[in-house]
């Protein structure tokens, strides 16, 4: 499918036409929580019980991979936040990404990168479930002494838009779709489609802003991104998991489901905080596609080395 093949083309060209012509999207602000509603049904319907209980078999790698998600991701953030001496609410932007579960894209880059797919699914799964409660307790964590954070509604928002979606995927995906399987490609690029809209919105939201400060914005993301994907190949080494396994950690961690953070942002702390979400969902699919040709570069080399 083009749409999802050229996905972060797509991603940069409907940010520049979001900034040329805001008026085009700030009128559709009020769906973003919905549209991401709609990602994660779509992300549902690519699961299956199956998925989880891979988390039984493989505890050792998906819990390493959760435990860099949840500890390293929001820490680098925060870091990288006061490094650059970001703008409180982009500040509090770039921790939401750090605060959310791993990425769907992460599975396609996983693949890509001759990562394990299905470790990727697992742990896309089992993290998304476990953010439901860690993503409000984190974010109140390293934000609730500099700003309110609602973090009971943070969760019941997280609950309505991501754990009920997600589970009606699931259980359209095992009893509804089990004879009849929807096309492979309709999930996708339903969720690319609707990304690129919430991207669009978003950056039509705060188009002033991003001639203001973008480039200490993007610079920010980046950072979070490379050293994310550098911290949890590096810990997944460390920890003794193959090469196999290491790469895909790595891919889960430094993927965020930045979707997710820049919804949450808008919605408890104003359009500006989700900026660093919208362009964390630019950059990572760029990252990962350019991580997914150096790993595959690499190992070609090996071979003809031997």
């Amino acid at each position: 499918m083009l749409i999802v093949r050229f996905f972060p083309f797509a991603a940069v060209l409907i940010s520049l036409l979001a900034c040329l012509r805001p008026q085009w999207f700030t009128p559709l602000s009020g769906l973003v929580v919905p549209l991401l509603g709609v990602i994660m049904l779509g992300m549902g319907t690519t699961l299956s019980p199956a998925d989880f209980a891979t988390a039984v078999k493989r505890p050792k790698a998906v819990l390493t991979g959760m435990a860099l998600q949840f500890l390293l991701m929001p820490l680098l953030a925060a870091g990288v936040g006061h490094a650059l001496a970001l703008p409180r609410e982009q500040f509090i932007g770039l921790v939401m990404v750090g605060t959310v579960a791993g990425g769907t894209a992460s599975n396609v880059i996983a693949y890509l990168a001759g990562g394990d797919v299905a470790l990727s699914i697992t742990m896309t799964a089992c993290s998304t479930a476990a953010g439901i409660v860690l993503t409000p307790l984190l974010s109140s964590l390293y934000l609730g002494q500099t700003v309110q954070v609602p973090a009971w509604a943070m969760f019941q928002s997280i609950l309505f838009v991501v754990a009920l979606p997600v589970s009606l995927g699931l259980a359209l995906n095992t009893w509804v779709f089990r004879r009849k399987k929807l096309p492979a490609w309709i999930c996708p690029a339903v969720s690319v489609t609707v990304i690129l809209l919430v991207i669009g919105i978003v950056v039509a939201l705060n188009a002033d802003r991003m001639r203001q400060c973008g480039a200490l914005v993007i610079a920010a993301v980046i950072l979070h991104n490379v050293l994310g994907l550098a911290a949890g190949y590096g810990c997944a080494r460390l920890l003794k998991c193959d090469q196999k396994t290491a790469i895909t950690i790595a891919i889960e961690v430094g993927m965020q489901n930045s979707g997710l953070a820049a919804a949450l942002s808008q919605q408890f702390f104003g359009a500006a905080s989700a900026l660093p979400g919208a362009i964390f969902s630019i950059w990572h699919n760029l990252s990962g596609a350019l991580f997914a040709s150096a790993v595959r570069h690499a190992e070609n080399t090996a071979r003809r080395e031997k």
